[in-house]
This record gives C-alpha cells, sequence and structure tokens, in this order.
C-alpha cells in the first residue's frame, strides 16, 4: 500500500515554505488500511479518516492518483509525494507554481464543492502577488446560487478569517466580486458595491471600494480589517433619494454588522467590534472637534471594549489622519481621573462624578505638543 504526502503541504515545499499542516492519503480502501496498519483506527462518520500514530489519513479521491489530483480544487493543490520522495504532480501543477497561477484542477472542480471559491479567495488574500485563471471565475459565475446557500457557515467563516489575517485581506472580497458570488453570504457587500460611499470630495468610490481600502490598510490586525469591512454597512439602507449623503447610517449598521457576524458563525468579540466600529466610526473620523464631553464618552465606549487598538487603527485608515495617538493621549487622561474617597461606591452618584472629573481633564489638557 503507498502511502502519499499530498496537496499543500507539498506545494509548501517546493515553494520554499515550512508546511502549515500535513495531510495524508493511501491507496486502496480503509479497510486495506486497517488491515496494513493495525494500529490504526477509524475516526469520522461522514469522512473516510484513518488515525495512525497521531497523523490522519485518508483514501485517495477516485480510483487512482491521477483521479485524485484531477478532482482537488486548485491545480496548485494537486500535489503528491510518495514514500519513495517521487513527486506526482497535476499536469498544469507545476507551470501554474512557476506562474503563481490559482487555477481550477478541473472543469467542475468548484462546482463539484463550491465553498472552493472561499478558499480561492483566501489563498487570493495571503498570496497577493498571485493571479486568479479565467477558468476560475468563469466556473464562479456559472456557480447556481442555490449551491451556495448549502454550504456549512463554518467552512467560509473559517476561510474569512484565514482571509482577515492575511496580508492582502481586501482581495477575498475582491475575488468574490469579480466571481459575481458576493451574494448570498455577503449580500450586504454586494449591495454595497453599487452605492457611493458619499459626497466628493471626501469620497470618490463606492461603499464597497471605501471598505476593501480600509481593510488594506488595516491589514496585519484581523479585527480592524473586520471593522473596516463593517464600518459602513450602514450606508446601504440610506434612502436613495437621499444620496449621495448618508444621515444616520451609523445606527443602521449596528444591526447589519452583527447580523453579518452571526451568519458567518463569527466569534462573539467580531461580533462586538464590527458593531463597535459602525456605531462610533463617525466621532472617531472628527475626534479633535469634538467636545469635551462627547470626546470622553467615545473614549470610555471603545475603552470598555477591549478593542481601543483595532479601533483606532480602523479610525485612522479611515480618516486619512493619525487621529489614534491623540485618542491615546486623551484616553491615559482620563484614566489617570480618581474619586475623591467621599464620591466612591455610591452607584450613580460615583458614575456621575467620575464622568465630569474626567470631562473637565479632557477640557482642561494642554493641546498636543504644547
Amino acid at each position: 500500500m503507498e502511502l502519499y504526502l499530498v496537496g499543500g503541504a507539498v506545494r509548501d515545499l517546493l515553494l520554499g515554505r515550512a508546511p502549515a499542516e500535513l495531510d495524508y492519503a493511501f491507496d486502496g480502501t480503509t479497510v486495506d488500511f486497517l488491515k496494513a496498519h493495525p494500529d490504526a483506527r477509524q475516526v469520522g462518520k461522514s469522512v473516510q479518516v484513518c488515525l495512525w500514530r497521531g497523523r490522519e489519513y485518508m483514501p485517495l479521491r477516485g480510483q487512482n492518483l491521477e483521479a485524485d489530483l484531477l478532482a482537488r480544487d486548485l491545480t496548485v493543490n494537486a500535489l503528491a509525494l510518495d514514500g519513495r520522495g517521487i513527486l506526482h504532480a497535476h499536469p498544469q501543477a507545476l507551470a501554474d507554481l512557476r506562474a503563481g497561477l490559482l487555477r481550477p484542477a478541473s472543469g467542475t472542480a468548484f462546482r463539484d464543492d463550491p465553498a472552493r471559491i472561499f478558499r480561492l479567495a483566501r489563498f487570493a488574500a495571503q498570496w497577493p502577488d498571485w493571479q486568479i485563471s479565467d477558468q476560475a471565475y468563469a466556473q464562479m459565475r456559472a456557480l447556481p446560487r442555490d449551491s451556495l446557500l448549502h454550504i456549512p457557515a463554518e467552512r467560509i467563516g473559517r476561510e474569512l478569517r484565514k482571509a482577515l489575517a492575511a496580508p492582502a485581506p481586501a482581495r477575498f472580497l475582491e475575488v468574490l466580486a469579480a466571481g459575481e458570488t458576493l451574494a448570498p453570504w455577503f449580500a450586504e457587500l454586494e449591495a454595497a458595491r453599487h452605492i457611493p460611499a458619499g459626497p466628493a470630495p471626501w469620497h470618490t468610490n463606492s461603499v464597497l471600494g471605501h471598505s476593501l481600502r480600509i481593510m488594506n490598510q488595516t491589514a496585519g490586525n484581523e479585527l480592524a480589517v473586520w471593522m473596516a469591512l463593517c464600518h459602513d454597512l450602514g450606508k446601504i439602507a440610506t434612502d436613495p433619494q437621499l444620496l449621495p449623503h448618508h444621515y444616520g447610517h451609523e445606527q443602521q449598521g449596528v444591526p447589519l454588522a452583527l447580523a453579518l457576524a452571526e451568519r458567518l458563525r463569527m466569534p462573539s468579540l467580531f461580533a462586538k467590534a464590527g458593531a463597535l466600529a459602525a456605531a462610533e466610526h463617525m466621532k472617531a473620523g472628527i475626534f479633535s472637534r469634538l467636545r469635551p464631553g462627547t470626546r470622553r464618552d467615545v473614549l470610555w465606549r471603545v475603552h470598555r471594549t477591549g478593542l481601543s487598538k483595532a479601533f483606532w487603527q480602523m479610525a485612522d485608515a479611515d480618516s486619512q489622519s493619525a487621529v489614534s495617538a491623540e485618542a491615546a493621549r486623551q484616553l491615559q487622561a482620563i484614566l489617570n481621573v480618581r474619586l475623591p474617597e467621599a464620591d466612591r461606591n455610591k452607584g450613580a452618584h460615583s458614575a456621575r462624578m467620575l464622568r465630569e472629573l474626567q470631562c473637565r481633564a479632557l477640557a482642561n489638557l494642554p493641546a498636543a505638543g504644547a
């Protein structure tokens, strides 16, 4: 029985990268594998997986290795290394690796498993210099929308999380948009493609285009990138007669951000971050012009969530200014405030007194650099 190292691990080895995870396959049936390896055991019900000496092994797809390679998602992942160190590759795999091209491994790759389009989009975010083949986009556009509805939300959310941490996170959504597959899972962003982000000269792009720019400017902090994705969602609810203005879109965006996080099964921290970005980003953008009381309240609300770093990073990108530095200085000023002993432990009275003292601290705070 032949055992193979397959998929992305082989790809990474050929590219000179350390494999993130190792996937193994074997020819023959699961019964054959268990007979050949008596100390192995079968795990899982819906997928045939054998656990042997701490590693998972799966039977080849199809009747042989060649069929298995053609049944994989992308040509650059259709690779196998046998026990003798011999490389087996999809006919186009090595050329596509050299060219940096993401191409479906077969003419039915995405129809066979529609969730693969989100994996493609995630690879595009992780490898900004790689190109997407015309075949990939053609297969994406040909997918029936009903086939996308049946994908488990957890699979899409998992790919999105990886893309949010990638060097070019916005490319995840750019690929889906180019393949006309933002809906149904990212229906809000499909709508955002066709709505102006705001009046000139502050905006010259669509809501989606603006959000994508902020996502890439916050790359390296997945929570800040998620906030960038969510911060302007409320603009899709604007009355068309009001465009290009978006009055009150902050509060309209909160339920939309929460709904998107729930649909994609994102962790609760992301749901909280998206709602915070939607609700507070406009005040953050004009932070220096706010009255002391409003500045204090914004700083306090953001601080209480534990998301200050990500939020103010997003605010810097959205406002195209270094608002985070001044926010950090003023936050420290209000955190330094201490209630007099006589005003402590008195519930609402203590809260009112603390806020009043913090507002005074901001009102009396010297200008930066003074």
